[in-house]
């Protein structure tokens, strides 16, 4: 009787194997493309919202080059520059700087604008005098130093009376508002000619404002 050889692995195979292939027959095949249960776990965890927010950013920046973002800058710059400059000249307040804003210092701008302002005729004064001074002659030196005298007293006399009944109109007008510096904001105003104001004058003069 002839005897065939048996190969030693198909008789010492594990057991264990062999279960886990048959178990690998069985399951069934699953379609990568198929969509995803939404209540079915994701399989990574969710990123955090800073860490959303950052990946979108930096998509968003990456769509751009450093030089197209500093002409848009610039661009940006320009045009509110240019909307301030306009409301500077008509008084919009909608783009009107910070110092400017508010009802309390619009009041404030057109008190000082309807009346006459000692203070804002400084400046013609101030080079009258100062040509009179420089004329070697006593009588007109002594002259101009009386005018420069006389011109320091009516305008602090006048500062302060402008001042007392600015305060009064505020705090009638705006009692629960914050009034602070807006008194001292309109007496600067008051040294400045009334062409060169900025934001332009919105009232004439004898106007009630």
């Amino acid at each position: 009787m002839r005897w065939y050889p048996v190969p030693l692995g198909f008789v010492f195979r594990s057991r264990a194997k062999e279960e886990k292939a048959a178990v690998a027959d069985k399951a069934p095949l699953t379609d990568s493309k198929q969509t995803r249960d939404p209540q079915a776990p994701k399989g990574r965890p969710t990123p955090k919202r800073s860490e959303a927010q950052s990946q979108r950013r930096s998509v968003a920046n990456t769509s751009m080059t450093r030089k197209e973002a500093a002409k848009r800058q610039r661009e940006e710059r320009r045009a509110a520059l240019d909307r301030q400059r306009q409301a500077l000249a008509t008084g919009d307040e909608r783009y009107l700087p910070a110092r400017d804003k508010g009802p309390v210092r619009k009041l404030a701008r057109d008190f000082i604008d309807s009346r006459f302002n000692i203070a804002e005729f400084f400046l013609p004064m101030a080079v009258v005098i100062l040509v009179l001074s420089m004329v070697r002659v006593p009588a007109l030196q002594t002259i101009a130093l009386l005018l420069w005298l006389v011109v320091i007293v009516l305008i602090v006399l006048d500062s302060f009376v402008t001042g007392y009944r600015l305060k009064k109109r505020l705090a009638e007008r705006f009692p629960d508002d914050n009034k602070r510096g807006a008194v001292a904001y309109a007496l600067m105003r008051s040294l400045q000619m009334r062409r060169l104001r900025l934001p332009k004058p919105q009232v004439k003069r004898g106007e009630r404002p």
